[in-house]
């Protein structure tokens, strides 16, 4: 039976999943609690000029992108969020298409919801 509790640290528990800590793809012998379908939880560091220049599309979730420290752009179809000040945050629905990069140094945390195997 898998450990119904954990601490650690964000970027070391997140270093074999692209700074993923919570979701369906952490292997429940090694992650316990950490592996769930109901969301996904990541802790990203960007260096300054870091990108996504491809776009992630035809997600069907609603994720949460907050901005811990640095300045950060999403690129949504809807519009460019500029992240700058601690505490931005944006959240988008099901079928809006995203990209970002990191204007600065930047940390950000990622929620999505529910988290399922496409």
């Amino acid at each position: 039976m898998s450990r119904n509790w954990h601490h650690g640290n964000a970027a070391e528990d997140g270093s074999e999943t692209r700074g993923w800590l919570l979701g369906h793809f952490i292997d429940p012998a090694e992650g316990g609690v950490r592996s769930t379908k109901d969301l996904e939880v990541k802790w990203g560091t960007h260096p300054a000029g870091d990108k996504r220049p491809e776009w992630t599309t035809d997600d069907q979730r609603t994720t949460m992108l907050l901005l811990v420290e640095g300045h950060f752009r999403l690129h949504l179809t809807e519009g460019t969020v500029d992240l700058a000040k601690q505490g931005d945050y944006a959240v988008w629905g099901p079928g809006i298409d995203h990209s970002w990069e990191a204007i600065t140094d930047a940390v950000v945390v990622t929620v999505r919801w529910p988290s399922a195997s496409n």
